[in-house]
């Protein structure tokens, strides 16, 4: 069941949905809202109501209707939107004398302004190409038809406008309906009382009018499935805006009392509704520009962030991703400022030489020995100190955003052909329990031992990360370190670094820019996945950590030279959180992780395999409610395999993945393995054909033999 909480913005879950009991019910709705029509009357039963509400001060000295964002959520969320291009092209003209040619002005400025906002939030969290699935439109009184702004104007019937409406268009149907509404927003030239940015209780009573048309045309829907009890309503001026968060369940609306219908829905508005009001806030300048990062706009972004989740799922980019991006262009703004972070000071430092890592007074900058993260740029070269193969060199080629630690593309100065994946770890003094340090820890020093077992058992697979190269880094000038193990006050002597091999593109960007995957795609990732998975477990390794971050597709070619092509594959990456032995822990995710994870913090046999089903799901476009605690995503997990929700929608996309999905349901919390072999040779029939005998076969052919010979031998990670 999802539910959408306006309690955080690091993801948006799911709104409950209220379901008629009855066909009676569906009926007394349907002549509520058809009797419902009169807002004069509306407004005179509720209006004393909202004002008592509006003049009484609550704890915290706002009105006595709830608040609704607090500052850390519309601060998140404008660290997320750094950098994203909002741009209202129609101005929001201001004057002192109302005329109708300015209102005409100012209702293009507010469809221009909404636009912006849907393209933007749109752009950033869901997919950066392809057709909008909203636009803006407005109604003449609830239950009328749809039209643009310009078309109202040129009919000489923008007085008839009562709003502007997020419009879903999902609808096959040309014409817009009240069905499709994600959002309502009321424009008025003039909404706030004086100067003390107060709304009437008139507008509100008016919001909420159109809001509850809004949650009885959901619930009666047939094309809809968002029928939801909660919708997010805008209150807009030439200047401000306010924020309306409006719900309750419908089902607790008396329907006996068809005489006189305001009279029960003002009463469940007033016993059983929910109305969280933000302040209000400006939102244009004088100019009639937005200040896109200021609270007034903020607070309409962060509220269509929610509408837009509630209609077409939680983002393929969280806010989470986004904020962790902050602290890369922090760094490069730093750097081109000459700037550099010690314990307890941003302090200049010089950049001797292009190309080399910069080497910095430590008797000036570091004097208590405390040594700074090292952050790379392109081009920069670096030495590592491997123990097997002597000092190597590679070059930078670009930073590759990953969550909270730092990875980069390079080149290996002696074989400069292919790119490697480059991963700077944490000083082994900065290894504190800050949850920075330790991803550090996990992706290189834990890392380079698991990935170490793999080789030292000679299971080796293209479809598993392999070690390049890995050791400590050799910085410049002089280093007086007393063993090869130790340190000199050098800041980054020391530094861990591992290099794998190969490089490609996280799952999760591949989605963002792509979209959903097709059957075949879909087969062939879990098919590669699989096969890394199975290789893995020859040597009881377990990932622990699957999610679309960790999973990249890499483009090699295949053929001759005269004819060849590009073939995808697909292969999980970072497994410093493998699991190992019983003591062990996997990386919680709550959209990603099995359920055993989640409720005992310990894998199961099968749950590398649960969560490349989840992978599946959400790559092919099923609706996965982004979770803000491990009891939401237990109950979520609980309830998609209880109604058999995964295994439909997968069933829609191909029989054998829906197969794959029953099989793992079947071992969830078991203590029974994987039977890998079967599916791998029924996946890849699928993907390669029953005749092609080409290189999955052999891949599959070879693990077994390392099976084969990891058991003669008695074989045993370090």
């Amino acid at each position: 069941m999802p539910v959408i909480s306006a309690s955080t913005v690091s993801g948006a879950s799911g709104l409950s949905k209220f379901v008629p009991i009855s066909r009676r019910a569906l009926k007394g709705l349907k002549e509520y809202g058809r009797k419902l029509v009169e807002l004069e009357l509306f407004t005179q039963y509720l209006e004393e109501w909202v004002m008592e509400n509006l003049n009484s001060d609550s704890v915290d000295g706002m009105h006595g209707f709830s608040s609704l964002f607090t500052i850390g959520e519309m601060r998140k969320l404008d660290m997320a939107l750094e950098g994203v291009p909002f741009q209202q092209l129609v101005r929001m003209p201001i004057f002192s004398e109302v005329s109708e040619e300015l209102i005409e002005e100012q209702y293009l400025a507010v469809e221009d302004f909404l636009h912006a906002v849907i393209i933007g939030l749109w752009r950033t969290f869901w997919h950066k190409n392809g057709p909008l699935p909203l636009c803006v439109s407005c109604p003449s009184y609830p239950g009328s038809k749809f039209n643009s702004v310009e078309k109202a104007i040129s009919r000489g019937r923008l007085r008839e406008m009562r709003g502007l409406g997020l419009i879903s268009k999902t609808s096959t149907d040309s014409k817009i309906k009240w069905d499709q509404v994600v959002e309502f927003a009321i424009f008025k030239p003039e909404l706030l009382l004086d100067n003390a940015l107060r709304v009437s209780a008139n507008t509100i009573c008016e919001a909420l009018f159109y809001g509850f048309h809004v949650l009885v045309s959901r619930s009666l829907s047939k094309i809809s499935s968002v029928n939801s009890d909660s919708v997010f309503l805008l209150v807009l001026d030439s200047k401000s805006g306010v924020v309306i968060k409006f719900s309750g369940d419908l089902g607790k609306l008396d329907l006996s009392n068809s005489s006189n219908p305001y009279l029960s829905v003002a009463e469940w508005i007033k016993t059983y509704a929910e109305i969280c009001i933000t302040p209000a806030e400006p939102i244009w300048n004088q100019l009639g520009n937005p200040n896109w990062g200021d609270i007034g706009a903020l607070q309409i972004l962060l509220a269509t962030f929610y509408s837009i989740a509630q209609w077409n799922g939680p983002p393929r980019k969280s806010v989470a991703t986004l904020i962790s991006d902050h602290s890369f262009r922090l760094q490069k703004r730093r750097t081109e400022c000459c700037i550099i972070e010690t314990e307890n000071a941003l302090v200049p430092y010089y950049d001797h030489q292009d190309g080399e890592i910069v080497e910095v007074d430590q008797n000036d900058l570091f004097s208590n020995n405390r040594p700074s993260r090292l952050k790379l740029k392109h081009g920069d070269i670096v030495v590592l100190d491997d123990p097997q193969q002597g000092q190597r060199s590679f070059q930078i080629h670009e930073y590759l955003v990953r969550g909270n630690y730092y990875l980069y593309s390079a080149i290996c100065l002696d074989h400069p052909l292919a790119l490697l994946s480059l991963y700077v770890g944490a000083h082994t003094s900065r290894l504190e329990p800050s949850w920075e340090d330790m991803s550090l820890w996990y992706q290189v020093q834990r890392q380079t031992k698991v990935l170490n077992i793999l080789r030292n058992q000679g299971i080796l697979s293209k479809y598993l990360p392999e070690i390049v190269a890995s050791g400590r880094i050799v910085h410049s000038g002089y280093c007086n370190k007393e063993s090869p193990g130790g340190k000199c006050d050098h800041p980054w002597c020391g530094t861990p670094i591992l290099v794998t091999s190969p490089v490609g593109e996280p799952l999760s960007s591949v989605v963002s820019n792509e979209g959903t995957f097709s059957a075949d795609g879909a087969m062939r990732l879990c098919r590669d996945c699989l096969v890394a998975l199975r290789s893995a477990a020859i040597a009881n390794v377990q990932h622990g950590d699957i999610c679309p971050e960790n999973i990249i597709r890499v483009v090699e070619k295949q053929g001759n030279i005269r004819n060849h092509h590009n073939q995808a594959m697909y292969v999980p990456i970072s497994w410093g959180r493998a699991v190992l032995e019983d003591r062990d822990s996997p990386a919680i995710n709550l959209q990603f992780s099995s359920s055993h994870a989640l409720q005992h913090g310990k894998l199961c046999p099968s749950s590398d395999a649960e969560s490349i089903v989840y992978i599946v799901y959400f790559i092919t476009g099923g609706t996965m409610s982004q979770q803000d605690s491990i009891e939401s995503a237990l109950q979520w997990r609980e309830n998609s395999w209880a109604k058999r929700s995964i295994q439909q929608h997968l069933g829609q996309v191909s029989a054998l993945l829906k197969g794959f999905a029953d099989y793992v349901d079947s071992l969830c919390g078991t203590p029974y393995p994987v039977d890998y072999d079967i599916w791998l040779t029924r996946l890849n029939k699928a993907v390669e054909g029953s005749a092609d005998k080409g290189k999955m076969i052999e891949e599959v052919a070879i693990t077994l033999r390392l099976e084969d010979a990891a058991e003669s031998s008695g074989a045993s990670g370090p």
